[in-house]
């Protein structure tokens, strides 16, 4: 019988979520699929800037009617950017009537960010 001790992903500071931190551990191919999807999604000022909208709503989500007018861009066009996004696992949604409204998934911001934030203590301590 091994002795090593067993840590509970995301009960300590040495993990974050499921992805180690940048240096802390290599990705594997699968963790570094799924973080360069979510990547790609960021990469785009329309879609930073639609996470950033919904992420920083008072009551956490927001009507895609309250989005839409802050872009010179059609509404077709959002609405293919907040699908990027639901596709990458960053936000979600929910139709109300007509409506719909979207929330930010912070599991998954909270992936992101712990897997930047072991790189940037990193950084900082050296």
């Amino acid at each position: 019988m091994s002795k090593q001790e067993l840590v509970v992903l995301g009960q300590d500071d040495r993990s974050a979520g499921c992805c180690p931190g940048l240096l802390a551990a290599p990705l594997d191919e699968d963790q570094a699929a799924e973080l360069a999807k979510m990547f790609k999604a960021l990469g785009d000022p329309v879609r930073l800037r639609l996470l950033s909208m919904i992420a920083s709503r008072a009551g956490g989500e927001v009507c895609v009617c309250d989005l839409t007018p802050a872009f010179d861009l059609s509404q077709p066009t959002i609405s293919h950017h907040l699908k990027l996004l639901r596709q990458a696992g960053l936000i979600d949604c929910e139709r109300r009537g007509t409506w719909v409204y979207y929330w930010v998934l912070p599991g998954t911001l909270g992936r992101l960010s712990g897997f930047l934030s072991t790189a940037q203590k990193t950084e900082t301590t050296a």
